[in-house]
């Protein structure tokens, strides 16, 4: 079933976000990625949990309903956010999207790190994502290929793109 058969065209949004955290010096602290246990590497610093698919993915939400950006709503001075999930900060940010008159049509997601290899965990990160945003959602994992922080293994990024169906946009005036 194609988006247009769905939606109308001008009620279609794209929104694109990206996220990225240090690996922690706490050997203890565990690495979560798109809401799974990553048990082979330590985690990654942050207020939150660090789950830079789940952080990426709500940034493009956020992004595609024109409301702002994950530190906006959640910021990390706050210490009520202090430790939570981010899939719970992701299922808020999808609330918030529905409230919005938006429905997420699918994501996608790509992980960049050298390590550690997340082949194994690809499905079941997009297994639970598509459970919390009630759409299909991709994610893939590439390499920096030794180039940068990334690659000299400092930590994980996360870029995201979303489809978002909803109320048409208000037009933007015109310049005349």
């Amino acid at each position: 079933m194609s988006a247009e058969s769905s939606s109308s065209p001008s009620s279609l949004r794209v929104g694109q976000g990206f996220d990225v955290h240090r690996f922690s010096e706490d050997p203890d602290r565990p690495l979560v990625l798109g809401g799974v246990p990553v048990p082979e590497a330590r985690g990654l610093e942050g207020h939150s949990d660090a789950d830079v698919v789940c952080h990426a993915l709500a940034d493009a939400l956020l992004g595609a309903c024109g409301l702002g950006d994950l530190g906006r709503h959640f910021p990390d001075t706050d210490p009520q956010f202090e430790g939570i999930g981010s899939v719970e900060l992701l299922r808020r940010v999808v609330s918030m999207v529905q409230a919005e008159g938006g429905r997420p049509v699918n994501g996608d997601c790509t992980v960049v790190c050298e390590r550690p290899a997340l082949a194994p965990h690809l499905g079941e990160m997009e297994r639970r994502m598509a459970q919390v945003i009630g759409a299909p959602v991709s994610v893939k994992a590439t390499r920096a290929e030794g180039l940068g922080a990334l690659g000299r293994v400092e930590g994980i990024a996360c870029l995201a793109v979303v489809l978002v169906a909803g109320p048409p946009a208000t037009p933007v005036p015109s310049q005349t």
